[in-house]
């Protein structure tokens, strides 16, 4: 008889200890949670980014090389992308919150890019002007969905839906997020307008802790469906978090 009661002692410890468990393991994140962690792993306040975009078109292919410098303050961003490969030596993108102006040093001639010109491809690549100006956390364009967990090449991820928020104009309707559940990183996303085509797509290739805990994608795929035999390669090669931006150096006069 004590035996019997000391393994139904043991059986009622094993099922208030897992029972417990399985309680903590079900309160799970909601879409916007999610997401929200995303913004905080992509947030850089104030950085540089030495970056390389490879540009493949129906069988031609290009190499652009790009230091980039970024500050936010959470509310707005600004970022500056100096071209440094030969051919495009010189170019310059200068985002200052909501306006995006280029700057060619061979004609000299300083454009801001606006209307129909933002949805073309930035030097000639698979992301647009308008990718680059919307400078927004996704928490503040779209409202969020999970609708599923998945794996990706061995890894689990939260598949999340993004709807346009109302009073929002992102450069896509809706989007699809499968963010990796441990790192909080999109390991893929998918692109849609308004009637529900599909227009781009983007793969993570390879993903790194930058500082403890940190995961960020540092090598990305991406391709316009709209756009036959076309793909863009964007890898980081270095990244500085903890940069200090010389001052003016993100600025209409540092373009000239």
């Amino acid at each position: 008889m004590l035996k019997k009661r000391r393994i139904e002692f043991l059986i009622s410890i094993i099922i208030l200890v897992f029972g417990f468990s399985a309680g903590l393991f079900a309160e799970e994140l909601t879409g916007e949670e999610i997401m929200n962690k995303v913004d905080q792993n992509q947030f850089i306040a104030a950085g540089r980014i030495k970056a390389e975009m490879i540009i493949k078109d129906r069988g031609r292919e290009s190499t652009k090389e790009m230091v980039m410098f970024v500050e936010s303050d959470g509310q707005v961003t600004n970022g500056l992308v100096e071209f440094t490969n030969p051919r495009d030596r010189g170019t310059k993108y200068l985002l200052l919150d909501d306006e995006l102006w280029m700057y060619f040093p061979d004609a000299e001639d300083l454009i801001r890019i606006s209307g129909h010109m933002l949805r073309e491809g930035m030097m000639g690549s698979d992301f647009s002007y308008q990718d680059a100006l919307e400078s927004e956390q996704l928490s503040e364009l779209y409202e969020f969905t999970k609708e599923d967990q998945e794996e990706i090449e061995g890894r689990a991820v939260y598949k999340i839906k993004a709807t346009a928020r109302e009073d929002q104009e992102p450069a896509y309707h809706s989007r699809r997020f499968w963010v990796d559940i441990e790192r909080f990183v999109i390991l893929r996303e998918e692109m849609y307008a308004r009637d529900g085509r599909l227009l781009k797509e983007m793969v993570t290739g390879k993903v790194e802790e930058i500082t403890e805990g940190r995961w960020m994608p540092t090598e990305m795929v991406m391709e316009d469906k709209l756009r036959e035999g076309s793909q863009t390669i964007y890898r980081i090669k270095e990244i500085d978090l903890d940069y200090e931006i010389p001052e003016g150096k993100i600025s209409l006069d540092s373009l000239q």
